[in-house]
C-alpha cells in the first residue's frame, strides 16, 4: 500500500513538474509575443497605454487572476482528489481543465460586473483627464500642514472669498436696477405733475368760460325783458 502511494505521489510530481514546464515554455512564448508587440508600438501609444488607468486596472487585474490561478494547480487539485484521480486519472485531468474555465470565466464575470456597476471606466478615465489638465497648472498643489485649523481656513476662505465677490457683484447690481428704477419713478412722477398741473389749468380755464357764459346769458336775459 505504502508503495502504491509512493507511485502515485511521484506520478503526481512528474505530472506536476511537466505541467509546469509546459505552463512557463507558454509564459515565455507570451512574453517574446508580447516584447514583440511592444516594440512594434509607437512611443505615444505606449506614453497612452502607461498613463490609462483603465487599462492599468485591466492589466492589475487579468496578472491577479494569472496569479490566482496558478495556485490552483493539478498537483494540488489531485492531491485533494486523490481517491478518484487513481481510478481515472485522464477524467480527473479533464475535470480540472473545465474547473479552470468555469473558474476564470466566473472571476472575468466579477470583474465585468463591477466596471459596470461601479462605473470604473468613466471614473478612471475622468482621473485621466484630471490629471491631463493638472499638468497645465503652474501653481503648487495644495497640501496638508498638519494643523487641522489652517488646513480648514486655507480649504474654506477661498471658497467664502468667491461668495463674497460673488454676492458684491450681485449687490452692485441690484443698486443699478434699484437706481434706474428710482429715476423712472422719479420721471414717472413729474409727469403726473404735469399732467395734474394741465388738469388744474383746464378746470380754471372752464370755470372762466362758464362764469363768462353766464354773465352773457344774463345780459341777454335782460334785454329781452326790457323789449
Amino acid at each position: 500500500m505504502e508503495q502504491k502511494e509512493d507511485d502515485f505521489s511521484k506520478e503526481t510530481e512528474n505530472e506536476a513538474s511537466m505541467n509546469q514546464k509546459s505552463s512557463k515554455a507558454q509564459k515565455t512564448s507570451s512574453k517574446k509575443s508580447k516584447s514583440k508587440t511592444e516594440s512594434n508600438t509607437t512611443p505615444d501609444e505606449g506614453a497612452q497605454a502607461r498613463f490609462s488607468r483603465i487599462k492599468l486596472f485591466e492589466k492589475v487585474m487579468k496578472k491577479s487572476l494569472e496569479n490566482f490561478i496558478e495556485l490552483a494547480s493539478f498537483n494540488r487539485f489531485t492531491s485533494t482528489f486523490r481517491p478518484l484521480y487513481k481510478r481515472n486519472p485522464q477524467r480527473m485531468e479533464n475535470i480540472y481543465k473545465q474547473f479552470i474555465e468555469e473558474l476564470q470565466r466566473a472571476i472575468q464575470n466579477d470583474i465585468t460586473r463591477l466596471l459596470e456597476e461601479g462605473r470604473l471606466e468613466s471614473k478612471l478615465n475622468e482621473l485621466d483627464k484630471l490629471e491631463d489638465a493638472a499638468k497645465d497648472k503652474t501653481d503648487p498643489a495644495w497640501r496638508p500642514s498638519g494643523v487641522p485649523e489652517q488646513d480648514l481656513c486655507s480649504f474654506l476662505m477661498p471658497y467664502y472669498q468667491k461668495q463674497e465677490a460673488y454676492m458684491r457683484l450681485e449687490l452692485k447690481k441690484i443698486q443699478a436696477e434699484n437706481a434706474s428704477l428710482a429715476e423712472k419713478v422719479l420721471a414717472g412722477r413729474e409727469l403726473l405733475s404735469q399732467t395734474e398741473h394741465r388738469i388744474s389749468a383746464t378746470v380754471e380755464d372752464w370755470k372762466v368760460s362758464v362764469t363768462e357764459f353766464e354773465k352773457l346769458a344774463s345780459a341777454l336775459s335782460t334785454n329781452v325783458v326790457d323789449v
